[in-house]
């Protein structure tokens, strides 16, 4: 009797015409996504989209036209469409008196800029580095400055907390018609500032029992009183002390003043 033989049949994708056509369309439907994107991207690159004008929503006080145009010409690389905003802001903050800008596209080839210039109060010093500047906010950036600023001098990073003490000083000596024009942090937390007048003044740390503006108020008030006992030469007063301050006149030996 013959032997029956065994047909081992394997059955592979191309035996499957509904997988053939499901990956047929997909395909297709790849294919046709990608000439559409394609598309856009060629017809966007094409010249009929060109940025026309850059409107500023309002006019700057430091920073001109001129260094404005360079900023958006190294930023702005491409049409209306294919310009990257990012790269226009940050090509505009890193002008010196930019602290912050806003780009948009405005149909059919505009942009628009909103530019917010940093406001100088003082001039700033940290040990070992340039001279910068500081703002309103208490922030710390680079730009030439003409006119006359206080100074401050501290550790990085104190530059808010200055402009604070700076302008709560200023409230108590602007009483009395002094102005500062040095304000000084040590490492240790302990200020010095020196007046418009040349005086200096030793506040040291502050202190829970006598706060830094309670003994520069208190003195303060008793000034006048103290230039007419020992004359307009001061040149230093410590106000270290909770309860009384030490002078000392230019040439002269100190002269302490103690509270009962």
């Amino acid at each position: 009797m013959a032997k029956a033989k065994r047909v081992t049949r394997s059955f592979g994708i191309w035996d499957r015409p509904q997988v053939l056509v499901a990956i047929a369309d997909l395909l297709t439907v790849g294919a046709v996504a990608a000439l559409g994107l394609a598309g856009v991207v060629w017809l966007a690159r094409l010249p009929i989209f060109p940025l026309r004008e850059m409107v500023l929503t309002s006019e700057p006080a430091r920073v001109t036209r001129a260094q404005l145009e360079y900023a958006v010409r190294l930023g702005a690389d491409g049409n209306f469409f294919t310009v990257s905003l990012d790269r226009v802001r940050a090509a505009l903050e890193r002008l010196p008196w930019v602290r912050r800008a806003e780009v948009r596209r405005v149909w059919p080839g505009r942009l628009e800029i909103s530019l917010q210039e940093h406001s100088a109060r003082a001039r700033w010093r940290d040990p070992g580095t340039e001279s910068l500047l500081v703002n309103r906010e208490g922030e710390v950036f680079a730009a030439a400055y003409e006119n006359s600023l206080p100074l401050f001098t501290g550790p990085e990073g104190t530059s808010a907390l200055m402009l604070k003490r700076y302008d709560e000083f200023s409230s108590i000596l602007r009483a009395k018609g002094r102005s500062i024009r040095r304000l000084d942090l040590s490492t240790r937390q302990a200020w010095r500032m020196e007046l418009d007048d040349g005086l200096n003044i030793d506040l040291g740390r502050d202190q829970s029992k006598a706060p830094l503006a309670e003994r520069l108020t208190r003195f303060a008030a008793v000034r006048e009183q103290v230039v007419e006992k020992l004359g307009p030469g001061i040149a230093y007063v410590d106000l270290r002390y909770p309860n009384g301050f030490a002078a000392r006149v230019a040439g002269g030996a100190a002269v302490r003043n103690k509270e009962k």
